[in-house]
């Protein structure tokens, strides 16, 4: 009996140091699988612009931190980041392919849109690179210089979009016509298609990401008028400024999204072991100080966070009330 209970107690013994050292062994043998691979990141808009640009400065550097990889960046355009994503949903879940894409597929998600194949809530969450206040940007030969003269306008104005499916998009339509904003939405405008559109006089306003459009503006090409989060004491916040109670509650949730910006996700069920070390490789690159000079340079804010805690902020953007649901319905319905 006391020799039974002795080797109960050896292999219990054993047991718990082979658990003890299953995370560093699996991460090794994570790292090892990447030696020699080639790695696709996908972003889901045209080359140039916000998306693209810090695509590639993830890839970049995650392959500094993944020896022997090597990382190819592949840009999928369409129907507003939803071909993109589609693709990065149904790769093969070996870690070869991760990508970037809008947050505002969220709002897509929420309402079932059509076209989207994928849920963000069963996605390999890799990490964040920066949190992205919302503003509008109007052309700098507008006459218009505040909200207030927005939405005073008896004729309305173009303000740009990308697809269907893109944060500009949805969150444009959404607004639009809550406040009933005298805007004619106009789609297509990929990257920076919309700030030379603005330059060229086609297009007046657009409601996007701040940081791309804070270089427009320190060129003298267009001037902001408002934002949604964000803490730029000479810019009034939007939801000051609107007094419709469900306006701001659709405020709310833009702003809450647009927290969660400049994502790096792949398919669901990467192996463990594999999404440890992609974890473990975006976040040494988002500290990495040279990185972040480079970032610095070009303006793009760097506000990271990783794994788990991106999880967590998916499915908590993606549990909307009935309520909440049934307006951002209502709210993208377009006008005839």
């Amino acid at each position: 009996m006391k020799k039974n209970c002795t080797i109960r107690v050896a292999l219990a013994g054993a047991a718990l140091a082979a658990f003890s050292l299953a995370g560093p062994a699996a991460a090794q043998e994570g790292a090892a699988f990447f030696k020699g691979k080639t790695v696709t990141y996908i972003v889901a808009t045209a080359p140039g612009g916000g998306y693209d640009t810090y695509g590639r400065l993830v890839a970049e550097y995650m392959q500094k931190y993944l020896p022997g990889s090597t990382f190819v960046v592949r840009n999928m355009p369409g129907a507003g980041h939803l071909v993109g994503t589609n693709a990065i949903y149904a790769s093969k879940p070996d870690g070869l392919t991760i990508g970037s894409f809008n947050t505002g597929l969220i709002y897509n998600q929420l309402i079932n849109a059509d076209g989207v194949r994928f849920d963000l809530s069963k996605m390999s969450w890799v990490g964040k690179a920066a949190s992205e206040s919302r503003i509008v940007a109007v052309a700098a030969q507008s006459p218009i210089k505040t909200w207030q003269d927005l939405v005073s306008l008896k004729d309305p104005v173009n303000f740009a979009v990308a697809g269907p499916g893109s944060a500009s998009y949805v969150e444009t339509v959404m607004l639009a016509n809550v406040l009933k904003l005298p805007v004619r939405i106009q789609t297509g405008y990929n990257g920076t298609d919309d700030q030379l559109a603005m330059r060229r006089g086609e297009i007046v306003g657009s409601i996007a990401s701040r940081s791309s459009y804070d270089q427009f503006v320190k060129n003298g090409f267009g001037r902001l008028i408002a934002q949604i989060g964000g803490n730029d004491p000479n810019l009034p916040q939007m939801s000051a400024v609107v007094t419709d109670a469900r306006a701001k509650e659709l405020l709310a949730l833009i702003e809450s999204t647009g927290e969660i910006a400049r994502l790096t996700a792949g398919p669901p069920a990467i192996p463990a072991d594999r999404l440890e070390v992609l974890r473990g490789a975006f976040k040494q690159a988002m500290e990495d100080t040279d990185l972040r000079a480079r970032a610095e340079k070009i303006g793009l804010p760097v506000d990271p966070l990783y794994g788990e805690a991106i999880v967590r902020m998916i499915n908590a953007a993606l549990k909307q009330s009935p309520e909440t649901v049934a307006l951002l319905k209502e709210s993208m319905e377009r006008k005839k």
